[in-house]
């Protein structure tokens, strides 16, 4: 089974993917999927290093390459994995243990992108990598850096305009 988007349009309802800075000190991120208009998917804290968060690197790189079964395209179809705050459903386990090789396919796949960009190389992958890294760079505390699934184009919403996601910790 690919990875590779299945169909344009394969997805019932707009899902929006926004990271924002819980912690500027402790250099702490998170991030949140929503998908329609109602339902709300919060993603885990975690730190980051030098310059780009590990969720938003993955998300870039499936976006960009068009995965469509890999972490994010899977939660944009509903699957309800333990890392996230929504009660697991039988559903959203079903279609994980579906898609299990593809979502380690997307690690490597990711892994393999990110060389090719730490190296130099200018693909449209690594150039969609650098503008999420400078994107994430001109963010301050309170603003968010938005994409639209499958978009690897997010856009800053600045603080004064912006909800900024609670924190579950």
């Amino acid at each position: 089974m690919s990875g590779r988007r299945s169909a344009p349009g394969a997805y019932a309802r707009a899902v929006q993917v926004v990271f924002y800075v819980h912690d500027p000190v402790k250099r702490i991120v998170g991030w949140e999927a929503r998908l329609g208009k109602r339902r709300r998917v919060p993603g885990s804290l975690m730190g980051y290093g030098r310059d780009v968060p590990h969720d938003l690197v993955q998300y870039v790189v499936e976006a960009a390459t068009g995965y469509d079964y890999g972490f994010w395209g899977l939660v944009a179809r509903g699957a309800t994995f333990r890392s996230t705050g929504r009660r697991r459903s039988k559903p959203g386990r079903a279609l994980i243990a579906q898609h299990r090789r593809e979502l380690v396919a997307a690690e490597h796949l990711a892994g393999r992108h990110v060389a090719e960009w730490r190296a130099g190389a200018r693909t449209p992958v690594t150039d969609a990598l650098e503008r999420a890294r400078a994107q994430w760079g001109q963010l301050s505390f309170g603003d968010t850096l938005v994409f639209d699934w499958p978009s690897a184009r997010g856009e800053i919403v600045r603080s004064s305009s912006a909800a900024v996601p609670v924190a579950r910790r």
